[in-house]
């Protein structure tokens, strides 16, 4: 085997460097915690910035026999995931240093083995390679959920996602092993053929389409998908909240643009099959999702809803299966991971904050955020841009990501894509609603006892500033979305 072709893997070298960087730093580092936390925050930033550029400047290629194989695409996810765990790392240090001041490097080292494995799954040309990848995010991410173990809610979060993970590997193994049987081969090129020469004849077509439900729902409890959700909402709740805000976004992202690959490359001559499955759960998820979320009383249970609602609205990208498709997909992530992480970062702030907890709530109970503004203005105005743009609400980029995956689906021309849209379309109106409760919480609505004023760390502003600036600059710089239609091409 020529070693060599390694080098044709640069983010994933980087990042494993960066990995066994951190790992040492976090062995060799000062003992006094304060130090420590300082330090490695200071030196995995500057690493995670340096991954940033390496992934912007890698070029498309491919290794190993099409083991392993990148697009430009790939490359401008890459960029986009990585720059949402770069967010998750500096939100995280309010948390980091009330509850988990002495696993520091633990966590640095699980959320960058993490997202090596994300890696591996969106550059992967074959069905192994891309398991591996996913089990390989999947796992840390299941001790990420379990960091607070002490902690009920965390030990039953991390029990329920483990179970669940466990069980959608089974059920995308087994799909796969159908798609195997039918068609000899594990490779996407070398499948897509084979199925599109079985599909002129109608032979191995039962066991193909089988193969692709297991698949689909495989990675649909990875995606939080109706009906595939149960799990979303109790993890959520239990994990830390920044590790809540890395499984909603950077997760997310990476296995919904998984997703669209595979069905464009692999499964395309089952277009006719797929695109049915595809338009009843995104119906589901985003109807089910919204009607749960208007009954929640917890912010992170109200967080995990929304982010069930907005999966289905990424798989609106997906209908298109076309160049704009792909571009409105990473649009949406991009404009997502800013809007989502902001609101997370408000909600860890508030729960770090060290204020009295008012009445025994929890404090990331929606009535803490009773009368918010009165006592600290800066934050919930910022909070009130995020759910803004979730919302979709004009001129925030939100607003654009949602036009984006709509041109998207309507592209595809069917009568039935029309009419998920028009769903979509008023479901947005429904988010509007319910995300409007907060905001109506923290400037409406009247308390004695809101909570006191308190100053937010310097971490939590930079996080947010980077934020806020995506949240407005992405809706109004088209060269944002053009630079990623240009690298859209698979």
């Amino acid at each position: 085997m020529n070693y060599g072709q390694f080098l044709h893997m640069i983010p994933e070298a980087t990042l494993t460097v960066i990995l066994i960087l951190v790992f040492f730093a976090d062995l060799l580092c000062s003992r006094d915690r304060c130090v420590k936390m300082k330090t490695m925050r200071t030196f995995v930033s500057l690493l995670m910035c340096a991954q940033i550029v390496a992934c912007a400047l890698a070029v498309p290629t491919s290794a190993f026999g099409g083991l392993y194989v990148v697009s430009q695409a790939a490359n401008v996810m890459k960029v986009i995931l990585t720059l949402g765990t770069l967010i998750v790392i500096i939100m995280a240090q309010p948390w980091l240093k009330n509850d988990a001041s002495n696993k520091v490097g633990e966590f640095y080292e699980l959320v960058i083995s993490t997202l090596l494995g994300m890696y591996i799954m969106i550059s992967s040309g074959n069905f192994l390679m891309f398991f591996l990848g996913l089990e390989m995010a999947s796992v840390p991410m299941a001790c990420l959920v379990a960091f607070d173990k002490l902690k009920r809610n965390s030990a039953e979060g991390a029990a329920k996602y483990i179970i669940t993970a466990t069980f959608s590997s089974g059920v995308m193994l087994y799909g796969i092993s159908f798609v195997y049987g039918a068609t000899g081969t594990l490779y996407f090129d070398d499948t897509m053929q084979r199925i599109a020469f079985f599909s002129q004849f109608k032979s191995q077509m039962p066991m193909l389409i089988m193969g692709l439900v297991f698949f689909f729902s495989g990675l649909g409890f990875k995606l939080s998908l109706v009906p595939f959700h149960f799990w979303t909402a109790d993890t959520y709740q239990g994990a830390p909240t920044p590790v809540t805000g890395y499984l909603s976004v950077v997760s997310k992202g990476a296995a919904a643009f998984a997703l669209m690959v595979i069905l464009m490359k692999v499964f395309a001559p089952l277009t006719e099959y797929w695109e049915y499955m595809l338009y009843i759960v995104i119906v589901l998820s985003i109807t089910i999702a919204n009607l749960f979320a208007i009954r929640q009383s917890e912010l992170k249970r109200f967080m995990a809803f929304s982010s069930i609602s907005q999966a289905g609205y990424i798989m609106l990208a997906v209908i298109g299966s076309s160049q704009m498709g792909m571009a409105s997909l990473m649009y949406y992530v991009l404009v997502y991971v800013v809007a989502n992480m902001a609101v997370f970062t408000v909600i860890s702030a508030v729960e770090h904050s060290g204020v009295p907890t008012p009445n025994g709530k929890t404090l990331t109970a929606m009535s803490c955020y009773d009368g918010l503004y009165q006592t600290n203005p800066k934050l919930a105005f910022l909070m009130t841009l995020a759910l803004f743009s979730l919302a979709g609400i004009p001129p925030f980029a939100g607003m654009f990501s949602k036009f984006f995956v709509f041109m998207a689906a309507a592209q595809q021309g069917s009568f039935w894509a029309y009419f998920v849209v028009f769903i979509a379309l008023i479901n947005t109106v429904v988010s509007l609603y319910y995300y409007l409760l907060i905001v109506k919480a923290m400037y409406i609505k009247s308390t004695e006892n809101p909570l006191p004023a308190f100053k937010t760390d310097v971490n939590t502003r930079i996080a947010l500033a980077v934020c806020t600036a995506g949240i407005v600059l992405f809706g109004i710089c088209s060269c944002v979305y053009d630079w990623l239609f240009n690298a859209s091409v698979m």
